[in-house]
């Protein structure tokens, strides 16, 4: 039996999973790591207590698997996206706290971009929209901020990666620099057509091409770790995106093939196969993943808020004392008799876009009890979902089959059977959530012969359940136009 390792960071928390070869958890651990505010709308990271943390985790794994190093057959890493660190190559020292993906920092740079008309070309070449959201900004700002930064770029002593890069400089000492195709699909420097970093995004950015590592396929060997906490070498097999590798990790391989991660906002990502597809329709386009020579490229469209609706029943209302306690709640009533509940706390995100929404719950009477907001706020995370793959079907032509689902909130049963109700589609659960840890796992075992091809690991997919759409489709046509009207009420209410 061969052992995988994913090293899993994420956005607030390091996790090293130990796998057999069926997918099964062997060992796992995990570790929270600190968020750090200096201002509104910026979040930063210590670098180097993500890799302290991931680095522990990954002992910890080990120790708990009963396992040594020498019995893992391969290391596979997934990684929060667009978090930006530059280091020294010398001393291998970050030059400043990373810029997480969240961080709005240079948003005033973004519009700029658009002001000068760079959107088309941005779009066209990497399938992103200007956003602070991506890489790109993030290292132009650090460039511009750090003393001496600049220059240092210029000269090729610093390195920018985003954590899978970071991680991987540490677990060789310092002697890879790479990324996949799938993170620098992230960056808005990387043109997805040519498999390239983009020359002209590089002026346009202002970024130096010194400072960026080498992009390498999502399933490979890309070197063996030198680190003292593992004695004996292990392969690094593979990388990707958290949702790249989440959509791997459900077998999404074949174009029409979709899935959706519900945690605190919803992730939903389309395969469309080996060529890109522009979206008309505000979503995304990015790299999938590449294996061999083949690159596969996805749709992607994001949900705001998702599960942090569930929170704010809890923190924010005071209706429910746990997130556990929502789906027994709205279960007290069978529908929501008319309530609609919009979540635009914060704007709405894919496909609308639209940063002055806010959050609207329309259509309460004398009646309406805690239990229709319950479930109208379950109900919302279905209708944003749909939104999403509307868009996703009429951007690529292509029928859906089923809707593969993932994350926290999908151990909600009330949720799922409404998901596939609304969306007259299938949505088959698998029988954990780890899916993203599983899909870097298979990354890298693909890459060392754990399996022969994608076919042989997508027959050890399991559904643990599988939702069948009930509602007659009247009353999904009535629902469906009621969740239109009141989305339409909740645009455009901050004045700009």
């Amino acid at each position: 039996m061969a052992f995988l390792m994913a090293l899993d960071q994420g956005t607030t928390s390091s996790r090293a999973i130990i796998f057999d070869d069926g997918g099964a958890i062997v060992a796992s651990a995990q570790q929270e790591f600190r968020q750090i505010y200096p201002q509104p709308g910026w979040v930063e990271h210590d670098p180097v207590e993500i890799w302290e943390t991931q680095a522990g985790v990954a002992t910890i794994a080990l120790k708990n698997a009963g396992l040594g190093s020498g019995d893992i057959a391969a290391i596979g890493i997934t990684n929060q996206r667009e978090t930006t660190v530059v280091w020294e190559r010398a001393t291998g020292r970050p030059i400043c706290n990373a810029i997480v993906w969240q961080d709005r920092r240079t948003a005033a740079v973004c519009d700029r971009l658009r002001a000068d008309g760079h959107e088309p070309l941005i779009r066209s070449r990497t399938g992103l929209v200007p956003d602070a959201y991506f890489s790109g900004t993030k290292i132009a700002w650090i460039l511009d901020h750090i003393p001496n930064a600049r220059k240092m770029a210029e000269q090729g002593r610093l390195a920018f990666g985003t954590i899978d890069s970071w991680l991987i400089w540490n677990l060789t000492a310092g002697e890879q620099h790479l990324t996949d195709c799938s993170n620098a699909s992230r960056t808005m420097l990387f043109n997805i057509h040519s498999g390239c970093w983009d020359d002209e995004l590089l002026q346009i950015l202002n970024v130096p091409r010194a400072i960026l590592p080498e992009i390498r396929s999502s399933s490979e060997v890309y070197c063996e770790t030198r680190t003292p906490f593992f004695p004996i070498p292990i392969p690094i097999g593979g990388a990707a995106g958290d949702q790249q590798a989440a959509l791997f990790g459900q077998m999404c391989t074949k174009p029409g093939m979709v899935k959706n991660t519900y945690g605190t906002g919803c992730f939903m990502l389309m395969n469309t196969g080996t060529t890109p597809i522009a979206s008309a329709n505000q979503l995304l386009t990015t790299v999938a993943w590449k294996i061999g020579d083949k690159t596969d490229y996805a749709l992607e469209g994001s949900v705001f808020i998702g599960g942090a609706v569930v929170q704010w029943l809890r923190d924010g209302l005071g209706i429910i004392r746990s997130s556990a306690d929502v789906e027994a709640l709205a279960r007290e009533v069978e529908d929501t008799e008319g309530l609609y509940l919009v979540p635009a706390f914060s704007g709405l995100g894919a496909p609308h876009w639209d940063p002055y929404a806010r959050g609207i719950l329309i259509g309460i009477t004398r009646g309406t009890s805690a239990a229709h907001i319950a479930r109208a706020a379950l109900e919302s995370i279905a209708y944003q979902s749909m939104d999403l793959l509307d868009c996703m079907t009429a951007d690529a032509g292509i029928k859906i089959g089923e809707l593969r689902v993932d994350g926290g909130a999908t151990v909600n049963d009330t949720l799922m059977q409404f998901q596939a109700d609304i969306l007259r589609l299938p949505v088959a659960r698998p029988p954990f959530h780890e899916t993203t840890a599983l899909g870097a796992a298979c990354l890298a075992g693909l890459a060392v012969g754990c399996w022969k091809n994608l076919e042989e690991i997508s027959n050890r997919v399991q559904v643990e359940k599988r939702f069948l759409p009930k509602m007659d489709g009247e009353k999904v046509g009535r629902l469906t136009r009621g969740w239109k009207r009141a989305l339409e009420r909740s645009r455009n209410w901050v004045e700009s």
